[in-house]
């Protein structure tokens, strides 16, 4: 099955929830093509202002959504409904008392399906409560899964969601993109067989299943980067003579 991704590939502004969601909004208005995925960078809507000293964890909650309330939230249905199109959509969350780094996950029909809150907090992203779960997301092209940056350091990260079913991770992101993070995404991919979509202010990166780079565009001119994969390959892979996920050996890996 074919399926077209847009990333957005922009620096949000430190703070500026309007204008980040405005900047948000112009770039899929002025799209030239149909997409079936629209994904964001980590933390989009807030330009990611947890980095920031000064910031405290008391003060994120200016900054988050209430998914279930939420002016932007509800602009995002109307536009995925119109464009019959899935987003997944970088921000800082609040529920209760808590606030989460997290990527909203609308459907094609404009309904909100779930989120999903980053497992990995250190340093600045102490200031979040981390999630708990690593969920796989039902859709019209398969079970997919959703990672947030430096939750990709951790290979369970795109193991257990790639066994629990996933042909494909969306990873909004915002911290490195060098050459290390490059061998690291090819070997996430590799090791599990499974699409991962990296999703950098700086860089859209989409590396496959047998370890290959299949967009690597950091040309800072380029706000939405449109790729198109075929997640059959995932399957034929899966079903090779060294599948990787089918030949583990669950029962010696103790520790």
């Amino acid at each position: 099955m074919k399926l077209r991704i847009g990333q957005i590939k922009v620096l949000p502004k430190k703070g500026k929830v309007q204008d980040n969601f405005c900047l948000l909004m112009e770039i899929l208005h002025r799209r030239e093509e149909s997409l079936d995925v629209v994904i964001t960078p980590e933390c989009f809507l807030d330009g990611y202002i947890a980095r920031e000293k000064e910031v405290t964890e008391k003060d994120l909650f200016s900054y988050s959504l209430d998914p279930g309330n939420s002016p932007y939230g509800e602009e995002i249905k109307k536009w995925a409904k119109k464009e019959n199109c899935w987003v997944i959509l970088g921000c800082t969350r609040q529920e209760e008392k808590k606030v989460y780094n997290s990527a909203l996950v609308f459907n094609r029909a404009g309904n909100l399906v779930g989120w999903y809150d980053k497992i990995h907090c250190q340093t600045h992203d102490r200031k979040f409560s981390p999630g708990s779960r690593l969920p796989v997301f039902s859709s019209d092209f398969g079970f997919f899964g959703v990672m947030i940056c430096a939750d990709r350091r951790w290979p369970e990260t795109v193991r257990c969601l790639a066994l629990k079913g996933a042909r494909i991770i969306f990873n909004p992101t915002f911290g490195m993109h060098d050459e290390r993070n490059l061998a690291m995404m090819r070997t996430r991919s590799y090791e599990s067989e499974i699409f991962i979509v990296f999703t950098h202010p700086r860089q859209a990166l989409v590396t496959g299943p047998e370890g290959e780079i299949i967009t690597n565009e950091t040309n800072k001119s380029r706000k939405l980067v449109v790729t198109e994969i075929n997640l059959d390959r995932v399957d034929r892979v899966r079903a090779g003579e060294c599948s990787h996920l089918r030949d583990l050996r669950q029962e010696v890996y103790q520790w």
